[in-house]
């Protein structure tokens, strides 16, 4: 099972460095306008996405002028903030009414998340619909068989890190370069 896991997880990251080489660019523009201008980056990741803030905040290299997002601090936010948001799937109920929100008050964002296998009947869109750059993880599924044929392993934590340490290392490198 070790192997499986492994080679499978190997396998999303690399799927995510194919597919989201651009879209990791854009998102490291986007969020690096707040850090050039007057704003502030906000994240918002909920479950185990918070796994993403705490990296952000307190890990060996921190994100400068970042804050957490809550559903309840969505109206703090200035037109010179941006916003990254991390959750399991694009439908993700708390995360779409953070989206719509963001949309509503012109708050550029990134979201990054899974495509939902499942439609939420509640929503008629999802993150990737409307979120400014979206960044899929490729974990629609779990990454190991089960012998009672269903799937365990779903490293969605794993694959939003692989995506954010991405993104704050194109951050750093445009920093560089406008300095």
């Amino acid at each position: 099972m070790l192997k499986i896991f492994t080679t499978q997880l190997i396998g999303r990251l690399k799927k995510i460095e194919d597919s989201a080489e651009f879209s990791l660019e854009d998102a490291a523009r986007l969020l690096a306008q707040a850090l050039v201008g007057e704003g502030h980056i906000y994240l918002y990741g909920d479950k185990e996405m918070k796994g993403v803030y705490h990296e952000a905040s307190q890990g060996q290299e921190p994100l400068a002028k970042l804050k957490e997002l809550t559903p309840e601090s969505v109206h703090e936010l200035h037109p010179a903030d941006r916003v990254i948001v991390f959750t399991r799937y694009a439908n993700d109920e708390e995360a779409l009414k953070i989206g719509h929100a963001l949309a509503e008050k012109d708050i550029p964002f990134v979201a990054v998340s899974s495509h939902a296998l499942q439609p939420n009947p509640a929503a008629d869109k999802d993150l990737s619909t409307i979120a400014d750059v979206f960044i899929p993880l490729h974990v629609e599924k779990g990454l190991v068989p089960t012998e009672t044929g269903g799937r365990t392993g779903y490293p969605h934590l794993i694959c939003a890190l692989y995506v954010y340490h991405n993104i704050k290392l194109l951050i750093d490198e445009i920093l560089e370069e406008s300095e």
